[in-house]
């Protein structure tokens, strides 16, 4: 790895560790491993379910729509490499998806309609606490090899890490009633996305980053924007796009933290 890269590497870890601090947005904290992946690990898309309070796996965040919805259809059906990375809490690694429809028929149709070939799962695990997956898909077929696999899995561990610490900051809240917490967030949000996709005309992705970017201009949780939004108590519009004088065309004006 080259040092633009560890350095990169390095912020990144940075970045999860800093967020880990009392009243954090788990959502947020999750979205933004999942996209930190596709950035470090040169994967198309990636996303992460996490158990709930009652030990089943939950759609937790995604780095795309297509992503979620796959990882949706896995536990409803039940099939899945995502979801047998969980129950065995080893890796779970498929270089072409077209060689396993006969281990999991429904799942891998639904990739390949989704122009997903590859995809490698690692385990969310603590010693031998196990509380999720984090599921790396690609769209061309091949291994991942040996060291994006390895930073992968402590990309993984970290969150795992990071969530599990909730317990000893909340002290007497327990892991799974924060996750339970954070999955009725998940569903604001993904009602808030439908909210502004019909509103705007745009589809689902682009309404998720019209929230988030929303949330951090404002400086707002996305569950309590996103709880706004639904109940109309608050409107939130797409930045306006400027015509800039240097470059002599429309530029979109910069997002504000």
């Amino acid at each position: 790895m080259g040092d633009v890269a560890e350095i990169r590497l390095s912020d990144v870890f940075v970045e999860m560790a800093d967020t880990l601090v009392d009243d954090f947005d788990v959502i947020e904290f999750l979205h933004v491993l999942a996209e930190r992946c596709v950035q470090l690990l040169g994967v198309s898309t990636a996303g992460l379910l996490v158990t709930d309070q009652r030990d089943n796996l939950q759609v937790m965040a995604a780095s795309s729509e297509r992503t979620r919805l796959l990882e949706l259809l896995q536990l409803q059906t039940d099939e899945g490499p995502c979801v047998d990375c969980f129950r065995t809490g080893r890796p779970v690694s498929v270089v072409d998806l077209r060689t396993a429809a006969h281990r999991w028929p429904r799942f891998t149709a639904a990739a390949a309609e989704a122009g997903l070939v590859a995809v490698h799962a690692l385990p969310m695990r603590l010693r031998s606490t196990v509380i999720g997956a984090l599921n790396l898909f690609d769209v061309r077929p091949g291994a991942l090899d040996e060291g994006k696999a390895r930073i992968g899995q402590a990309l993984a561990d970290v969150a795992t890490i990071g969530l599990l610490q909730q317990r000893a900051i909340r002290h007497g809240d327990t892991l799974t009633e924060q996750l339970q917490a954070a999955l009725h967030s998940r569903v604001l949000i993904e009602q808030a996305k439908g909210v502004l996709a019909e509103r705007h005309q745009t589809d689902v992705d682009e309404a998720f980053t019209l929230l988030r970017n929303g949330a951090r201009r404002r400086n707002r949780r996305l569950s309590d924007l996103a709880r706004a939004i639904v109940d109309g108590s608050e409107k939130l519009e797409p930045e306006p796009v400027t015509t800039s004088p240097h470059a002599g065309g429309l530029v979109e004006a910069p997002h504000r933290a």
